[in-house]
């Protein structure tokens, strides 16, 4: 049976969710008081539906209560935030996740029970700024103000080398827990990933590695 997911304001970071979920065969309901947004994503979703969130009766008509999961993601509107998130709480919905402009917006959704508060622009803004100070790491997810995980090229001291024989564990405290390759099947360049790799796996020139590590650990890598 396909997930069930109800995604509630549909700006860029709404309906980027509404599409990426629907794009991965998931029944998606997308909901926006803006009808042209509607419109965008209506032929895309399993259900668009033109309505003001803060309606609970309209809710219940579009059957938001049966959904497994339900994102909200209105914008700079903190209050109707706060009023739809409590209102899928009484629903009783299994799993809600929120988008916060602010953090003391994020402190009141975390309060109210949300099982996630994502901030998407502050997140990007700082995944932008790492890409500027450190440019060899493709991708930079701070965990915690002291973890973090890191995606970088293979540097050449770690080719033809066993996840055990680099020792990194050991020597920095980093784990491997990836290891993207590229492969050439007929012409054709393709991707696959190694997830939570072998001790005895093996590092190879052009691999992109996935790592996870405090900060400090990280850096004295780099």
């Amino acid at each position: 049976m396909k997930k069930q997911f109800a995604v509630i304001g549909l700006g860029r970071f709404g309906s980027a969710v509404a599409l990426t979920l629907a794009e991965s065969d998931c029944d998606v309901i997308a909901i926006d008081r803006n009808e042209n947004k509607i419109k965008t994503i209506a032929d895309r979703v399993t259900l668009a539906i033109n309505m003001d969130a803060m309606d609970e009766a309209a809710l219940r008509e579009a059957g938001v209560q049966n959904v497994d999961v339900a994102v909200v993601s209105i914008g700079e509107n903190v209050e109707a935030s706060i009023l739809v998130v409590m209102m899928l709480k009484e629903m009783g919905i299994k799993e809600i996740i929120a988008k916060a402009v602010n953090d003391l917006h994020g402190r009141v959704l975390a309060n109210l029970g949300v099982d996630r508060v994502v901030y998407p622009e502050r997140d990007m803004a700082q995944r932008v700024a790492h890409s500027l100070i450190k440019p060899e790491f493709l991708e930079h997810i701070e965990l915690s103000p002291e973890y973090s995980i890191v995606e970088l090229p293979a540097p050449k001291f770690l080719w033809d080398k066993t996840i055990k024989d680099t020792n990194l564990r050991a020597e920095y405290g980093i784990s491997i827990i990836a290891i993207k390759r590229k492969h050439k099947i007929n012409e054709t360049e393709r991707e696959t990933w190694n997830i939570n790799p072998l001790p005895t796996d093996l590092i190879k020139k052009d691999d992109v590695l996935v790592m996870l590590g405090a900060n400090a650990d990280i850096e004295k890598l780099r």
